[in-house]
């Protein structure tokens, strides 16, 4: 019976956990409705609410602020909007600092996490997975002295929250790894370990002709 019962909890426990997770999103993005008149949401038109409808709403205007972003009125608009923003002391401060990652983390140009990477953390003896988001800069950098890189080491299994290091490059390994698989066995705590990729040696001998 415990066999079993462990078996199902490995089934259930993660489509409950992602059920939960897709009804929360979804939830949250419900609440675009406020913003339609309360004679045009479903509650008044059909006599009860539509889960969802809100996901497409919140779709719908994220698509058309895009698209509005692109031409040459709504990009005037966009930095008109962002001057205006900027002369308010609290919110300036605010908003600039969260449109800086925002670009860094969803810009098609941008590298957020340019590379997976081994470093020693907390200690000498210990070591952890990391992502290289690229060098010091500004009065840090004067201060530095050697070749250093910035990196950013998350928590698990959220890795949402973590903390900013800045080492110097030899003691940073770089991984045959990518960002998603790095992230994914950082998410499960080492549970999920990424395929295994064969050594540069082993690698070498099985590309090397045979005599």
């Amino acid at each position: 019976m415990r066999k079993y019962f462990i078996t199902g909890l490995l089934v259930l426990v993660p489509l409950a956990i992602t059920l939960w997770v897709l009804n929360l999103v979804i939830s949250t993005m419900d609440q675009s409705l406020l913003l339609v008149p309360v004679n045009w949401r479903p509650a008044a038109l059909f006599g009860r609410d539509i889960p969802g409808l809100g996901t497409i709403l919140t779709i719908a205007i994220v698509f058309l602020t895009g698209l509005l972003a692109n031409n040459l009125v709504g990009n005037y608009l966009v930095r008109l909007w962002e001057r205006l923003l900027h002369r308010i002391p609290v919110v300036s401060s605010l908003y600039g600092s969260v449109k800086q990652v925002s670009d860094t983390l969803f810009s098609s140009s941008g590298n957020a996490f340019r590379k997976a990477v081994l470093l020693p953390y907390p200690h000498a003896d210990s070591w952890t997975i990391g992502f290289l988001t690229g060098v010091p800069g500004g009065d840090v950098k004067n201060h530095l002295v050697g070749d250093y890189v910035s990196v950013y080491v998350p928590t698990t299994p959220n890795p949402t929250s973590g903390f900013f290091l800045m080492l110097e490059r030899s003691k940073v390994i770089e991984l045959d790894m990518s960002v998603d698989a790095a992230l994914k066995y950082i998410v499960s705590m080492g549970v999920v370990a990424p395929e295994h990729l064969p050594t540069k040696e082993s690698a070498a001998l099985v590309s090397a002709p045979v005599e």
